[in-house]
């Protein structure tokens, strides 16, 4: 026989307990084993609970990796070896795995042509003004490149690609050069439906690098297997950092540079910052240590990312030249259709982008692509391309041509390929 329940005693026969513990008490309950569930089952479904580790922005959608890895650190089960970070002392590893399939593989998917069906020439929705802006004079914010990696999109026209795919690690960069025409080069590229590329430029071999693999993971579009994907960040050429750690990422990374004549390129880049610093000395008083002596400031950027062979030099000690493509920034422009064969046959891609892509505007001096299937008007690079250039002192140009000319003879051999920028400008 039970003893009589305690008035006021929790548990006893007598008491009560309140229907709002109780509902609460059910409730825990019944989340604990909703939770049990889920565990049991792997979780990984669309609808999948998540820690915070794992918010948008720091992985990719279905990429296995650690509850909690800080950023820059390998992640279990990623086809990579671990990424040395910024300011370590550590060697890459020599194992460095690539993200995908090997080339032989990959351009034996490309000629399955399992294609999505994609129009030529869109444009990252994130910034429909692509055109009108040029990416490379300002560095891409953070909120850019989220946007742009959470769409999946690419543009031109404004159109969306479908929510396919999955984010991968790029297997071709355009690494260079600053005022090179990477920007014409990215946007002829992606009008390749085998191609997908993010608008923005990551800068994340120099600038972001702490922020992990994964970050950068997740700024690419989606792709299939079919589809290479590629980005373009042009001061990656000039950041010494920069080859060891593409290579850690993947040895087998495809590099394209586009080069053009220094002096020209020069230029360019001193009217680019013109066009946003008026109030900055002239060309003539940045390019010399000593004008009377006729001593080139090399430390002055403009001068100095034209010296290609000593940046190659550095490239060279992780990717053998079989891997780099250099393209000429003068025959982009006068035959934007033989350089883009070029760069399609790199890439292991049919020749898709042709001269039927192609319209040479007289008024901007370069060539503006065009949708060959329809008659809408050609798009052609932002107000920030095609700016007019300065006029600088003969004798300046003279001298910087006899500065440059060892250096680009040497360019020459290390890459087997002649661009002739001395004979341009004997025939000026």
């Amino acid at each position: 026989m039970s003893p009589p329940a305690q008035p006021g005693v929790p548990g006893g026969r007598g008491s009560k307990v309140p229907p709002a513990r109780k509902l609460l008490c059910m409730c825990s309950l019944s989340l604990c084993l909703t939770y049990l569930c889920y565990s049991l089952m792997g979780g990984t479904g669309p609808g999948a609970l998540r820690s915070p580790a794992a918010l948008p922005g720091t992985a990719a959608p279905g990429a296995p990796r650690s509850p909690a890895a800080p950023p820059g650190t390998a992640v279990p089960g990623a086809p990579r070896s671990p990424a040395s970070p910024p300011g370590s002392s550590g060697a890459p590893a020599p194992s460095a795995a690539p993200t995908r399939a090997s080339n032989s593989s990959r351009e034996g998917a490309a000629g399955a042509w399992l294609r999505a069906p994609l129009a030529p020439g869109e444009v990252i929705t994130a910034q429909s003004g692509a055109f009108e802006r040029d990416l490379q004079e300002s560095s891409t914010t953070d909120e850019e490149l989220s946007r742009a990696g959470s769409t999946g999109s690419r543009g031109g026209s404004g159109s969306t690609t479908p929510d396919y795919g999955e984010k991968r690690l790029p297997q071709a960069l355009i690494i260079g050069v600053k005022k090179g025409g990477t920007r014409a080069l990215l946007e002829a590229i992606r009008a390749h439906p085998d191609v997908r590329a993010v608008g923005t430029e990551p800068h994340f071999f120099d600038r972001n690098y702490e922020k992990g693999l994964e970050w950068y993971r997740n700024v690419m579009p989606k792709t299939l297997d079919s589809q290479i994907t590629m980005e373009k960040t042009p001061s990656y050429f000039v950041t010494n950092e920069a080859p060891r750690r593409i290579h850690s990422m993947a040895k087998d990374t495809k590099l394209i540079v586009v080069v053009r004549n220094p002096v020209t390129r020069a230029i360019s880049d001193y009217t680019q910052t013109l066009s946003k610093k008026p109030e900055i000395p002239t060309f003539e008083v940045l390019a010399f240590k000593n004008r009377t002596l006729g001593l080139i400031d090399a430390s002055w950027s403009a001068i100095r990312i034209g010296i290609y062979a000593l940046h190659l030099e550095n490239w060279l000690q992780y990717f053998p030249l079989s891997q780099i493509l250099f393209v000429s920034g003068e025959r982009l422009i006068t035959d934007p259709a033989g350089e883009m064969a070029k760069v399609q046959d790199f890439l292991g891609l049919k020749r898709i982008v042709t001269e039927k892509h192609f319209y040479f505007n007289k008024t901007k001096g370069f060539p503006c692509l065009k949708k060959p299937e329809d008659s809408s008007a050609p798009r052609c690079l932002g107000k920030s391309k095609g700016r007019t250039h300065p006029k600088i002192d003969p004798d300046v140009i003279h001298r910087l041509r006899k500065f440059y000319k060892p250096f680009n003879v040497m360019f020459y051999q290390m890459t087997g390929q002649d661009f002739q920028w001395e004979q341009e400008e004997s025939d000026k």
